[in-house]
């Protein structure tokens, strides 16, 4: 899914897709210790770490559950934590890396991204994409390595989809976003094949989980940067639809079926009731608030919408891994 903050690094008067050649003499590290730095903050903004610690988090998430519903003597140990924090870690910073290269473009145009490593001229695109395909690579490779071939088949797709499918369609129509919703709601599905070796439905429970919970969450990001992604030439819902009504009926159609799709962990019988009280109280929260984002169409309602996905995800993740049946 999307990085969210808003860096305004580059000048005004930069070329375009890049700062001006005096303000890169001026940006030029003065000391060792400080040209590392930089390519670190490079290295962490191509890879977009902050995306990359959600995906963890969720692949983990999937993996505690898949471990959870073992026998004592079939438990997985550390390594196998260990390998699913590190393929999809991996896996998911060469598929960003992958995917601003592709974007180099668009990004150039956008406030929020025109002083990315490679727009703003800090990195070639040749040198993004060699790291990102080996990341990529190194991400299904401990996976399949480590003996986890199911799991790293759904990691080669998740890339596949999010860097062949996904980024191109972004510049071609809104419907992109459900794709794009596919390899965000797969890192979980990961974790639990690592922990069990297959998919079974409890995956898929929370890959549907995975898969909703997105497209309120990121439509309420494309309202709060609609004009931004409107130079950029991504004709997102809240971009072709001014209004907002389409936009905000969707983010509520989708937030009253994280109702039934959260409560589907206590139907398959893997999640408990206390389970089902709390993601119960979240789902009516989040729709609540959904449900006045279409009444007032405000910037400050999207937003509060927006952080109200954050609590919401983590929350329901949490319980139903504590309360695993």
């Amino acid at each position: 899914m999307q990085a969210n903050s808003i860096s305004s690094r580059a000048e005004a008067g930069s070329l375009p897709g890049g700062p001006s050649l005096e303000n890169r003499r001026t940006a030029v590290p003065c000391s060792p210790a400080a040209a590392v730095l930089a390519r670190l903050t490079d290295f962490t903004s191509l890879t977009k770490q902050r995306v990359t610690v959600l995906v963890v988090i969720t692949a983990w998430l999937g993996y505690a559950l898949g471990a959870a519903g073992l026998p004592a003597a079939a438990k997985p140990g550390w390594l196998g934590w260990l390998v699913t924090l590190t393929g999809t870690g991996l896996a998911c910073m060469g598929a960003a890396a992958l995917n601003q290269v592709i974007e180099r473009g668009p990004d150039s145009r956008m406030q929020r991204t025109r002083s990315r490593p490679i727009p703003a001229g800090r990195l070639s695109a040749r040198n993004g994409t060699l790291l990102g395909l080996a990341l990529s690579a190194a991400g299904v490779g401990v996976l399949a390595i480590a003996g986890h071939l199911v799991a790293a088949m759904v990691c080669l797709v998740t890339i596949l989809l999010y860097v062949m499918v996904y980024t191109p369609m972004k510049r071609v129509h809104w419907s992109a976003t459900l794709i794009g919703a596919v390899p965000g709601a797969l890192p979980p599905v990961i974790g639990y094949a690592v922990a069990t070796g297959t998919i079974g439905p409890a995956a898929w429970a929370v890959f549907a989980l995975m898969f909703a919970w997105q497209m309120p969450h990121f439509m309420a990001i494309a309202w709060l940067y609609r004009d931004d992604y409107a130079r950029g030439g991504f004709p997102f819902l809240a971009v072709v639809d001014p209004s907002g009504r389409s936009t905000f009926r969707q983010m509520l159609l989708w937030a009253a079926a994280l109702l039934p799709i959260g409560a589907a962990p206590w139907w398959l019988g893997f999640a408990g009731p206390f389970y089902l009280l709390g993601a119960s109280v979240a789902g009516m929260a989040f729709l609540l608030l959904a449900l006045m984002l279409v009444n007032h169409r405000s910037l400050l309602m999207a937003r509060a919408t927006f952080y109200a996905s954050l609590i919401y995800l983590p929350v329901v993740l949490v319980l139903m891994v504590a309360d695993h049946v």
